[in-house]
């Protein structure tokens, strides 16, 4: 991993800073692979830089998703009066928990949800903070991403489903090989929405997403760790999630939606054997912990790609660089 902190990619990032338009307005992005400590971090910024929190996670959107998305936090307020946020710790948090598992969403939802918060919070004088690691959403936004119109297909939509993960993986990286390589592959919601959109368009989804006259002057900030602390992270945070009542949790979402696209992502999808009777809760915390590592290191292959990334160690070395971002 230490190629991705190389000095060349500091310069460019230094450069690409620099051209930034100042006139636009100001948005800061904290990024990173999951359990990099994103929303810690996230949370003392905005409260030194006055600013408010838009999620930027695929499965913190969704409601009663909570333990498994790792969306719980100490100091968590309910819904402030407009019931676009909740505050955690008096920072306010958008875009968390605002839809049910089985309604529509995807990137181009997200991106016209985020924007319009975004432009709210920078309206009433706040920094806001884009923190997540959905590398697509970030992206949406930062590059001002227009996504291909393409309505659901409830029918084609009804046969995917039927399929495994796997399955709809091997179908996707044939249709498009190169959005392959970035897509999470346990996620059978964007998997489907991803085949939709090839199978409709006649082209490769990846090839469709066009870029836009950038909106924001942005600064993103990803947080360097270890493969070998990440892990020790990813391992405490699985054990902390069924201490808190995950397969609770779990079981509930299941038995009021049943198996949707949104629920077979880690952290649910692993529960389906032991409720089948085939594994104990042990190997579910193992096959949970061993597919958020998996996860993580696709995370690192998209962020990796960009050089834009100002890399960090601790909070000084991010508060350095929004403050010197702040005064130009």
């Amino acid at each position: 991993m230490s190629s991705l902190f190389s000095t060349t990619s500091i310069k460019i990032a230094e450069n690409t800073y620099r051209l930034n338009n100042s006139s636009r307005p100001k948005l800061i992005v904290i990024l990173g692979p999951t359990a990099s400590g994103k929303s810690e971090l996230a949370l003392k910024l905005a409260r030194r830089f006055n600013g408010e929190i838009i999620s930027a996670d695929s499965r913190q959107i969704y409601k009663g998703m909570i333990i498994g998305a790792a969306s719980i936090v100490k100091d968590q307020k309910p819904k402030t009066k407009d019931q676009k946020s909740i505050l955690i710790n008096g920072i306010p948090h958008h875009l968390f928990q605002i839809i049910n598992p089985n309604q529509e969403f995807n990137s181009a939802i997200y991106k016209k949800l985020a924007l319009k918060t975004i432009k709210d919070i920078q309206k009433r004088g706040k920094l806001p903070f884009l923190v997540g690691g959905t590398g697509l959403y970030i992206k949406a936004i930062v590059d001002n991403i227009d996504f291909p119109q393409v309505s659901p297909q409830k029918k084609l939509r009804k046969a995917l489903e039927k399929k495994t993960a796997s399955q709809l993986f091997k179908i996707y990286k044939k249709l498009d090989f190169e959005g392959a390589k970035f897509i999470e592959k346990e996620n059978k919601r964007r998997l489907i929405r991803a085949i939709e959109v090839c199978k409709m368009t006649g082209k490769p989804f990846w090839q469709q997403r066009k870029k836009s006259e950038p909106l924001f002057r942005t600064l993103q900030i990803g947080i360097k760790v270890s493969r070998e602390k990440l892990k020790k992270r990813i391992s405490q945070r699985t054990k902390k999630m069924f201490q808190l009542g995950l397969k609770n949790e779990a079981e509930k979402l299941i038995k009021k939606y049943d198996w949707l696209p949104s629920l077979q992502t880690i952290g649910y999808q692993e529960w389906r054997k032991f409720f089948a009777g085939k594994i104990d809760e042990k190997e579910v915390e193992k096959l949970i912990i061993q597919h958020t590592v998996q996860f993580t290191k696709r995370q690192m292959t998209w962020f990796k790609k960009n050089q834009e990334i100002y890399w960090i160690k601790n909070q000084k070395e991010a508060e350095n660089l929004i403050e010197k971002f702040i005064e130009k």
